[in-house]
């Protein structure tokens, strides 16, 4: 007996945070809406990453700033402890990694969530669970995220390994850990484990931590690294993994790393073949999928977030998802505009980046110049003992790139992106004032040598 089919305007494959904020806004709009969710209504931002692992860095930045206390205020004594982090997570940040409260959400704003693996099997159909068929009158929207990126080292399918997840869930510090892969994911558990106490090794294949950044900011990162005690190998290429009893060991060309825990950090990946691409004429073999400026992936198809490859962040996600709702709808507004995506790796110093880094602007033959200055040079950094800086790449008259590492790098990232996307010219950024004694002053600094 063929399946019943159900009708809607819109079917959305996935309710991270692109997908959920495409899927509400259209059924606020009077669609008829189904969202389609295998996991949790949300994704992995409130659940698994963004959220509750910055309750991780918090923490952790609190224990390293009591560390701090004998040198400019006093005496402390800093004992750490993973029960109140977990507690955290579990309870304010997840609740239990029930996603009731996003499901009524979506529920309350008109739409239809659909429990289960959808895949596209037809121009304008989705079935979910191979078995109800979900008919889509206007289109559909993939949204469907990303996992991480396990790759095919010998011994590792199998063992009790970490990714994002099971860290972020994790009950209690292990005593030692292993984490593969130095960019933002590796680096952040790694700094916050080691100071709840943990032993910690990062192997990096590259030749230096945070390898799609600056490398002033990856090298900065490994000397903070080295003084708290976190054993970095960088050019490190694992050939096996094994896991006997409770530790893990790690083989690398240059000797072999034994810990309780292994912490697999190494990117994340999309499997479009699984989302059944093929079916709109997507190739199912790529990476991701290729869109354009409306986010527009074929004839009736539109992508947001992680699966079209134009990073993934929260924050592109839901610009993406504002771009397609726009389109769904028939409204006028700005086509996509990756050249400001700003990036922040939550280590202390915090790494803030947006635009191009130096090497990717030469590789596009741009007339390069650059400046760099210690975040120190700002009265702020100064008094904060601040370690870190700031580094300007721009392209004749306006920045196309910038960097800030040190204290509150996010945050001051916010004037460089406003210059980037504006494309300011630099003698009105010059001409500006900044506030002392701020971190920003850091950045007029850097802006002077670039004159």
């Amino acid at each position: 007996m063929a399946a019943d089919i159900e009708e809607f305007d819109v079917v959305v494959l996935g309710l991270g945070p692109g997908g959920e904020q495409v899927a509400g806004r259209l059924a606020e709009a009077g669609l008829a809406v189904a969202g389609v969710e295998s996991r949790l209504v949300g994704g992995e931002c409130p659940y698994w990453a963004c959220v509750p692992t910055k309750m991780m860095v918090r923490a952790a930045d609190l224990l390293a700033e009591g560390g701090r206390i004998p040198s400019m205020a006093g005496e402390a004594t800093v004992v750490p402890d993973w029960a109140p982090v977990a507690r955290r997570i579990r309870e304010e940040a997840t609740d239990n990694w029930d996603d009731k409260v996003a499901a009524d959400r979506f529920h309350d704003q008109g739409g239809t969530l659909v429990r289960g693996r959808g895949r596209i099997t037809a121009p304008g159909e989705v079935t979910v669970d191979g078995s109800r068929v979900l008919r889509a009158r206007r289109g559909i929207v993939v949204a469907t995220g990303s996992q991480p990126a396990v790759p095919p080292i010998a011994g590792l399918a199998g063992t009790p390994y970490w990714t994002n997840r099971e860290a972020t869930e994790a009950e209690r510090a292990p005593e030692s850990i292993i984490v593969l892969g130095g960019g933002a994911v590796g680096v952040e558990f790694g700094q916050v484990l080691r100071r709840f106490g943990a032993e910690v090794t990062v192997l990096e294949a590259a030749g230096g931590l945070l390898p799609s950044e600056e490398p002033e900011a990856g090298e900065l990162l490994a000397e903070v690294f080295a003084k708290e005690g976190i054993t970095v190998r960088t050019d490190a290429k694992v050939t096996r993994v094994d896991h006997h009893g409770s530790a893990f060991t790690v083989m690398t060309e240059d000797g072999s790393h034994r810990a309780e825990r292994l912490l697999v950090a190494t990117g994340r990946r999309c499997d479009l073949a699984a989302i059944g691409v093929g079916a709109v004429g997507l190739e199912e073999s790529a990476q991701v999928i290729k869109v354009d400026d409306r986010m527009r992936a074929a004839e009736g198809v539109w992508a947001v977030g992680d699966v079209t490859g134009e990073g993934a962040f929260t924050h592109v996600a839901v610009y993406q998802a504002r771009v397609a709702l726009a389109d769904i709808l028939g409204e006028h507004g700005p086509a996509a505009d990756y050249r400001a995506v700003p990036r922040v790796t939550f280590t202390d110093p915090e790494v803030g980046a947006v635009g191009l880094t130096e090497r990717q602007a030469r590789e596009r033959g741009l007339a390069v110049r650059t400046a760099a200055t210690p975040v120190a040079s700002s009265a702020r950094g100064w008094i904060h003992r601040g370690v870190g800086l700031v580094k300007l790449v721009a392209d004749e008259d306006a920045l196309v790139g910038a960097t800030v590492a040190g204290p509150c790098g996010g945050e001051v990232l916010g004037l460089l992106t406003l210059a980037v996307h504006e494309r300011t010219p630099l003698d009105r950024l010059t001409s500006m004032i900044y506030a002392y004694p701020t971190f920003h002053r850091a950045v007029e600094d850097t802006l002077s040598l670039l004159r």
